[in-house]
């Protein structure tokens, strides 16, 4: 029976994990890791300057390996595989994410971070996002697509070092699955200056999600004709283009 790692970044008692574990049930044997509290947008941070809590919590979900983690997205993964496993899963999974993570959200979003430090371990994963950010979002309707791309991948495998972001529309009828590109896209954003009770200052980031990217080829415009969309990524930063003109230079 493959074994799965489930993980998140909107804590452990959030509606999305509760449907990606329903699903994950059918399909393996299931461990369980995932934040004590909602740690989005933590990126790929993980916990060097404290210290770690993991907390056994049997029967969570239908398992008795599931356990919440005090740190981020991606001490769950590492702690899921080195300290709770103690071997790498044949699968880790993050989500279902209450928010897209289309676009350069991937660069920030937690739940693609757990899943990309999964691919760093070696172990085919997969970060699962629904453009729904209400804790009441509908996740019915996107088991049945989440199960197919999982067995996809178990049967298959994924290329060495890619991972999957998929994110689902929020409609009721979705009209197929695409693989994309991540669009060319950008937050606008400015800093919301305010004045506490006390006089201190301090400040909200705001702004809007802008998409400069016309191509119907990206998870934008998949996700905006509801379609599922599917960007391979890979935790490889390296501009392999920029290089003969890097050589180029008087160095």
């Amino acid at each position: 029976m493959k074994k799965i790692l489930i993980t998140n970044d909107d804590g452990i008692a959030a509606p999305g994990i509760k449907a990606l574990t329903e699903v994950m049930h059918e399909l393996g044997y299931i461990y369980i890791i995932a934040p004590d509290s909602a740690q989005s947008g933590m990126g790929h941070a993980i916990t060097i300057n404290s210290t770690l809590e993991l907390k056994h919590i049997p029967g969570f979900l239908g398992t008795n390996n599931a356990y919440s983690c005090s740190g981020t997205p991606v001490d769950c993964v590492k702690m899921g595989i080195h300290e709770v496993m103690k071997e790498k899963p044949d699968l880790c999974v993050s989500g279902v994410n209450h928010g897209s993570n289309s676009s350069i959200n991937v660069i920030y979003s937690g739940t693609m971070s757990a899943a990309v430090e999964g691919g760093i371990e070696g172990v085919p994963s997969i970060g699962f996002s629904l453009c729904d950010y209400s804790w009441d979002a509908n996740f019915e309707n996107i088991k049945p697509y989440i199960k197919k791309i999982v067995l996809e991948v178990l049967e298959k495998g994924l290329p060495d070092g890619v991972i999957l972001n998929v994110n689902f529309p929020k409609s009721e009828t979705i009209k197929g699955i695409k693989i994309c590109r991540q669009a060319k896209a950008a937050w606008e954003e400015e800093f919301d200056k305010r004045i506490s009770p006390t006089g201190k200052e301090y400040y909200w980031l705001t702004g809007k999600f802008v998409n400069h990217d016309h191509g119907e080829d990206t998870d934008e415009w998949a996700l905006a004709n509801n379609y599922i969309s599917i960007v391979p990524v890979h935790f490889d930063l390296t501009a392999y283009h920029a290089i003969q003109q890097l050589n180029s230079w008087d160095l």
